[in-house]
């Protein structure tokens, strides 16, 4: 019987699964979520089992706090000590050119997934901290990187090339690699399982991050973010597409810094920036009370979504599946029934009552048995994905 521990960190959250593996059994003995991380309103949850889900709620000014909050619910429920662990997997958002598979840690490792810090700023650094975080506590104990770039592999040079000088993509590596990878495998898998072959899904993985991926056949065709995860849809606060002369604008006009432009388009912008919150729960509930900049924030939001799900259909010649993931994706009935509207023209029906009682962490089929497009929600489970490649590797 093996232990296995795996932290998906977030940009304002992490998630955590302690497995006990027995061959091809992998059973969640512990698992929750230190959410709201930077934001005022944190909280570190824990479920053992069937138990009821505990919550401590704390200020959790970073990941490395949050990390540590974690061990300490698990040592006081399920582990005697720190070296019952056989293994620890880390989910890593950007492995740039460097990596195409799940890898054991070593300095040289870390050393890379550091360096691509510049271009995923929201996540490497929380993710280095906890591979350093757990080296000190548990030094001879196996660490794993799962790379969110990794699915994306598939795409070819029609997605993955810009239009810019070709030396930039030969000798810079500058390409869209795309993000969540982890995910949208998972739930492109489950959503096979659910119509019962492979076919044409566009999964969207919206939480504080957010993106949508085209997949026929189980593999990716094209994906929302790009050469970093700013790309893409309205997120959290990241801004997403925009004219690339727009951060050069900021610079000239503001004499603002790159790294003050990369602050403002990275943590200031985003639904944030357009109206102060970056939860979707804060957003939805000033949505309702009517609040004119959460109302267009929202609408902003919806649009950005619509877009890309509606150019995929097309990049792939139609769409059996579309699956919803992520905190949002997962949570968001008002959003889900925003976005499908949208689409109805092609057919696709949900239903609303089925969609507003979607019980959360449980697959449901929303759309109705007519609609010619079906409509899923799966919770994602990257954690599974990392713990079978920690155990490939150990």
């Amino acid at each position: 019987m093996q232990k296995i521990l795996v932290l998906n960190s977030g940009s304002s959250s992490l998630k955590y699964q302690l497995f006990n593996v027995d061959g091809d059994n992998y059973e969640v003995v512990a698992k929750g979520l230190a959410d709201r991380i930077g934001i005022e309103g944190s909280l570190v949850t824990i479920k053992v089992g069937d138990n009821d889900k505990i919550t401590k709620e704390l200020p959790l000014p970073s990941h490395k706090e949050a990390i540590k909050e974690v061990l300490d619910l698990l040592l006081s429920s399920v582990l005697k000590s720190l070296d019952e662990l056989s293994g620890v997997g880390h989910r890593i958002v950007h492995g740039g050119e460097y990596f195409d598979r799940s890898v054991i840690v070593d300095d040289e490792v870390t050393r890379l997934i550091d360096e691509l810090s510049a271009l995923a700023p929201l996540h490497n650094p929380a993710a280095v901290m906890g591979i350093r975080a757990i080296k000190q506590l548990l030094p001879h104990v196996l660490q794993v990187v799962a790379f969110d770039t990794a699915f994306h592999q598939t795409m070819k040079p029609e997605a993955f090339m810009y239009a810019l000088p070709l030396e930039q993509y030969t000798k810079y590596k500058i390409r869209r690699y795309g993000f969540h990878g982890t995910s949208h495998l998972y739930v492109s898998r489950e959503a096979e399982k659910m119509i019962g072959h492979k076919g044409k899904f566009i999964t969207c993985h919206i939480g504080n991050g957010a993106s949508i991926t085209a997949i026929e056949n189980g593999k990716c065709i094209d994906t929302s973010m790009g050469f970093t995860p700013l790309a893409g849809v309205v997120m959290g606060t990241r801004s997403g597409d925009m004219d690339p002369f727009v951060p050069l604008y900021i610079m000239k006009t503001q004499g603002k810094t790159v790294d003050e432009v990369n602050t403002l388009l990275n943590k200031q912008s985003g639904m944030f920036g357009l109206c102060g919150y970056s939860d979707n729960r804060d957003v939805e509930k000033h949505y309702l009370d009517g609040d004119p900049k959460a109302v267009d924030a929202m609408s902003v939001y919806v649009h950005s979504m619509v877009k890309y799900i509606g150019s995929y259909i097309a990049v792939l010649g139609g769409v059996e599946a579309i699956v919803f993931t992520g905190g949002v994706g997962e949570n968001g009935a008002l959003f889900r029934e925003q976005v499908c509207s949208h689409f109805e023209f092609l057919g696709l029906k949900i239903d609303n009552e089925v969609n507003k009682h979607a019980i959360r962490g449980v697959t449901a089929e929303i759309s109705t048995p007519d609609s010619k497009i079906k409509v899923f929600v799966i919770p994602t489970n990257e954690e599974l994905v990392i713990a079978q490649d920690v155990v490939k590797l150990i």
